[in-house]
């Protein structure tokens, strides 16, 4: 083997080995990427995103996704202010606006909003009532929400929502309040009955008042009635008697008591017969 094969081989060799360590050298971070850039250990920045250069050996780059992370927080058992004992689970979305600060301030950013978001939401559910953790959750959230994303801004996260995602209670608690459920739909049903009640009155109070002052009014409602029981083909048809045609024998009756009661005649007495006294002759 001569000299100039010897040369053409090592130049070969050479040429490989810059081609392997130039494609080594090649990056490509996606559009939703950052490639954080490390040079002996020293924070270049973040690059990204596209295809460019970093040095084989001497340089270290990291990606981080900027996509927002939907991150489901654990089941946490709760004792509310109230001393109620729920489970609740939430869910967490953040997503990265500073990707060197999520690597360089942070080993783990995920677990460590993770852990952050479990703390969060036992403290803060643990200051509130069960009765406001039901019907206040938008409150809740936004609470959670505004505290997490306080711990998290130093590691270039952004926390953009929080949501409750379920609250167990326990079977006593959950029986208790379907009692009180059905307590509070019966009051309100006993409520309206007694407006229904008030609103009928007043309206057979004016009927009253209509018909008082027009007596030809009510004999139009005696015979709508009879109208009203004939269609029900019933075979005993009841005729109402007015009150105006007794009301003179009721008046009579009346005045016969009350003179009688002035001349201190009660009534009537009833006597009892005295027997007869039997005579004996007398003997001489």
């Amino acid at each position: 083997m001569d000299s100039s094969t010897v040369i053409l081989i090592i130049v070969g060799i050479v040429v490989v080995i810059l081609i392997l360590l130039l494609l080594s050298a090649i990056r490509v971070v996606q559009q939703y990427e950052r490639g954080v850039i490390f040079v002996l250990g020293r924070l270049i920045g973040a690059k990204g995103p596209g295809i460019f250069l970093v040095p084989p050996f001497v340089t270290r780059m990291i990606k981080v996704d900027l996509r927002i992370v939907t991150l489901p927080v654990p089941a946490q058992e709760v004792i509310s202010r109230d001393n109620v004992t729920i489970k609740v689970s939430a869910v967490v979305y953040f997503y990265v606006v500073d990707p060197a600060a999520a690597v360089v301030n942070v080993m783990n950013f995920i677990q460590a909003t993770t852990q952050i978001g479990m703390t969060t939401l036992r403290n803060v559910l643990g200051q509130s009532e069960l009765d406001e953790l039901l019907s206040q959750r938008t409150k809740i959230n936004r609470e959670l929400q505004v505290i997490i994303d306080e711990h998290t801004e130093r590691w270039g996260v952004k926390v953009t929502a929080v949501e409750i995602k379920d609250i167990e209670l326990p079977s006593t608690m959950q029986r208790a309040m379907a009692k009180q459920a059905e307590a509070e739909r019966e009051k309100r049903a006993k409520i309206i009955h007694a407006e229904g009640e008030l609103q009928a009155s007043s309206q057979l109070a004016q009927a009253a008042n209509i018909i008082g002052s027009q007596p030809s009014t009510l004999q139009l409602r005696y015979l709508q009635t009879l109208t009203e029981i004939a269609v029900e083909k019933n075979s005993t048809i009841i005729f109402p008697l007015p009150l105006d045609l007794i009301e003179p024998f009721l008046q009579i009756a009346r005045d016969k008591v009350a003179s009688n009661s002035v001349n201190g005649y009660d009534g009537p007495t009833s006597t009892r017969p005295v027997p007869p006294v039997s005579q004996q002759p007398l003997q001489g």
